[in-house]
């Protein structure tokens, strides 16, 4: 069995990454979603982001992974993030 690397833009399902790496290409994704999606509101964006993965030594990007699942498609990923920022705005 070989290993695949993803390289270029952003993309999640590849088993061959490590966990840590996932964590990372999952919050990376999810992180530039809201902020193209969300020009407008950059500050409230940047402080929703700060939330999920927290700050300092509580910062954890493993958090953003309660939005994936095991199938890796992103555009249901982005869909569950987007419902969650738009509970969070309206909270």
């Amino acid at each position: 069995m070989g290993w695949t690397f993803v390289k270029g833009p952003y993309s999640l399902g590849s088993m061959a990454l490590g966990t840590k790496n996932r964590h990372q290409q999952t919050a990376q994704v999810c992180k530039h979603h809201l902020w193209e999606k969300n020009q407008s509101n950059l500050g409230l964006v940047n402080e929703f982001i700060a939330e999920i993965e927290g700050t300092g030594k509580n910062h954890d990007v493993s958090k953003w992974g309660q939005f994936a699942d095991a199938s890796w498609k992103n555009d249901e990923m982005l869909e569950r993030l987007d419902d969650e920022f738009a509970k969070w705005l309206n909270g």
